[in-house]
């Protein structure tokens, strides 16, 4: 088995073991079987594999959207794979952000208000403070002029700067960019992958799950599922060849 280790030692995020088994009706479905993962502080890592690898799985956990069944998962030298509800919104208010592929804007809230939105949930954060940091996001992303629009008034490529703007302004340790170009037309697709690319040259750890590969290779590492576990890219290959050779 393959695993994935970064080129330096200063880890935001290592994983050990990691496995997550779904359980209907009687069935047990092993989306993840033994992963071991570390993200450095400053990289920019992609994780590719076919459909139904784990991708979105393992994001989810690495998120604290969902808990692992089994393993070791620690953020920021912290143990966080068993904290309760309650501390795993706080950490992931705080340590996240998040870029979704359908944007997830709130469609009756302007793009100062949807950006501002997740920083009104930090305790002891002041107004001022919040409107600095959506200004400062905002500009970054290039949608400034646009703040007093509706979602339903943007592109889908200003959208997805908005969702970008929204995941950078509460400064956090990691971006999760989950198909964030799968909603978008190929130039929107590329705009969005520039901006990650300048995030990352500023300094941003980045971890992105995407099936393009040529988005994936944009990546500083990539990290490649297969059946719920990390191989190489020669293995993932050889499995997926002999996969397709399975169902001629």
């Amino acid at each position: 088995m393959a695993t994935a280790v970064p080129t330096q030692d200063d880890a935001l995020i290592r994983i050990e073991a990691l496995t997550k088994v779904f359980y209907t009706d009687e069935i047990e479905t092993h989306a993840l079987s033994g992963i071991h993962m570390t993200i450095a502080r400053g990289e920019y890592v992609a994780i590719s594999g076919p459909s139904g690898c784990g991708k979105s799985t393992l994001l989810s956990i690495l998120g604290l959207l969902d808990t692992p069944s089994g393993g070791v998962y620690q953020l920021n030298d912290r143990p966080v794979e068993n904290l309760n509800f309650a501390e795993r919104s706080r950490i992931r208010n705080q340590e996240i952000g998040f870029i979704f592929q359908s944007f997830n804007l709130i469609g009756d809230l302007t793009v100062y208000e949807n950006v501002e939105l997740p920083l009104t949930y930090r305790s002891g954060m002041s107004a001022v403070e919040r409107k600095r940091r959506v200004d400062e996001s905002l500009a970054r992303v290039g949608m400034a002029h646009r703040l007093r629009h509706y979602p339903a008034q943007l592109s889908g490529g200003q959208q997805q700067r908005v969702a970008v703007a929204r995941a950078l302004a509460g400064s956090p340790s990691i971006l999760l960019a989950d198909e964030p170009t799968g909603n978008l037309d190929s130039r929107n697709g590329e705009a969005v992958m520039q901006l990650l690319k300048e995030l990352h040259k500023d300094g941003a750890t980045i971890c992105m799950v995407t099936h393009d590969p040529r988005f994936a290779k944009l990546a500083e590492r990539e990290i490649h599922l297969f059946d719920g576990q990390v191989v190489s890219e020669a293995d993932l290959r050889q499995k997926m060849a002999a996969e397709t050779e399975m169902l001629k």
